[in-house]
């Protein structure tokens, strides 16, 4: 009896532990995905998909969720659904940046496909993420926002530095959707480098 007591006491201390956990706390000051997270606005993105996303019914995956994972995807070299699924469940950063806390679940990789493929492309979400940071970029000057990179260009970049081998969605649309989130993450990345650039010091009269 005496050791059914000393565990009782241990799984109460564990689960206090987990609940004094902050995430934000364990987030590096300097990570990239704390930068980009400063580019970001889904006041638009949500307008636009409401009208995808019926009040009945089965609840859908959250659109800003599933966006914030797939810019952690196409960021650090992720092309797998399901690994990007279980990244996102194991990494601190990638929780803290998909807002999602200790207890909560990630989607499974099979829910998050069928939601990604069908009410995200009636939505033409991704064109809206797109333009959105693309307006991002042109307020803070930077010209690769104004010179139209090439689709060859944008995927040359995805297999030499982020591991796509091969395009992982099918057909036109498949394809347009690749551009759309490889230039908006690398425009995001340009962002991020900007927002560490220190400021210059002031000189001495």
């Amino acid at each position: 009896s005496e050791g059914v007591a000393m565990m009782g006491r241990q799984e109460a201390d564990q689960r206090l532990f987990f609940y004094d956990f902050c995430l934000d706390d364990h987030v590096p000051s300097d990570h990239v995905l704390r930068r980009i997270e400063l580019f970001l606005d889904f006041n638009e993105i949500r307008n636009r998909l409401k009208p995808h996303y019926s009040v009945i019914g089965r609840p859908s995956i959250d659109p800003e969720l599933m966006i914030r994972m797939l810019i952690v995807g196409y960021c650090f070299g992720i092309p797998s659904e399901r690994r990007l699924c279980q990244e996102v469940h194991l990494n601190l950063a990638y929780r803290w940046f998909c807002r999602l806390g200790l207890e909560d679940r990630v989607p499974d990789h099979s829910t998050f496909s069928l939601n990604r493929h069908g009410r995200f492309r009636d939505g033409d979400t991704f064109r809206v993420v797109f333009e959105s940071v693309l307006r991002r970029c042109m307020a803070a000057g930077l010209e690769s926002a104004r010179e139209r990179k090439t689709v060859e260009m944008l995927f040359a970049h995805l297999k030499r530095h982020l591991g796509f081998e091969r395009l992982r969605l099918r057909g036109l649309s498949g394809a347009r959707d690749e551009f759309l989130l490889a230039a908006t993450v690398q425009n995001l990345k340009r962002l991020a480098k900007l927002a560490a650039i220190p400021p210059p010091m002031p000189q001495m009269a």
